[in-house]
């Protein structure tokens, strides 16, 4: 074989056979039947896209996840209570109240006892002191607990606020509270 193949150089250089499709029509639609298949990939990917960029975004506007500022700086001001009507959603079980002219924001628990009173105050009190930002802490009688948020710099709400409220809500709390007595 290899010396006929010397001997004739067409078939030393010849390409070798490739089969071809039966029918001249299906190579050309053999692209638009990938192209739905295509097109659904891509779409896919972009969804995929826009999930990862959407939750970057919650993420980001999760204030959970945010870091207070220091007070002393002199381009914090206080809000008005138009933005802190919008940041309230944010911060589920808080309410926002106007005591003389200053916004606060509000919570309160009924604990199980005295003690789990005081372990509340506890766990805020690590949070307050790792973000610099302190609230107000009551406990009234032996199983009433409210916190009460807003910057004193300021004399009003700002986002630390909000920060702190969230990171509040994200305490384990279970283990404190009175179950709710239904009727």
């Amino acid at each position: 074989m290899i010396v006929r193949m010397l001997r004739n150089p067409v078939l030393a250089v010849s390409k070798p056979q490739v089969p071809t499709l039966p029918f001249k029509t299906l190579s050309l639609s053999l692209p638009l039947i990938f192209l739905p298949i295509f097109l659904l990939s891509t779409l896919f990917s972009f969804r995929c896209l826009l999930f990862r960029f959407k939750s970057f975004l919650d993420l980001m506007d999760d204030l959970s996840t945010k870091k207070c500022v220091p007070c002393n700086s002199k381009d914090l001001r206080s809000m008005t209570e138009e933005s802190a009507s919008k940041l309230i959603p944010k911060v589920d079980g808080w309410i926002l109240v106007n005591e003389g002219g200053i916004l606060k924001l509000k919570r309160s628990w009924k604990v199980k006892s005295f003690t789990k009173g005081l372990e509340l105050f506890q766990l805020i009190a690590d949070i307050a002191e790792a973000e610099g930002h302190h609230p107000d802490l009551h406990l009234v009688g032996w199983n009433n607990v409210t916190v009460e948020i807003w910057t004193h710099a300021v004399g009003g709400l700002t986002e630390n606020d909000f920060i702190l409220a969230a990171k509040i809500n994200v305490l384990d709390l279970h283990h404190l509270l009175r179950k709710k007595v239904t009727p």
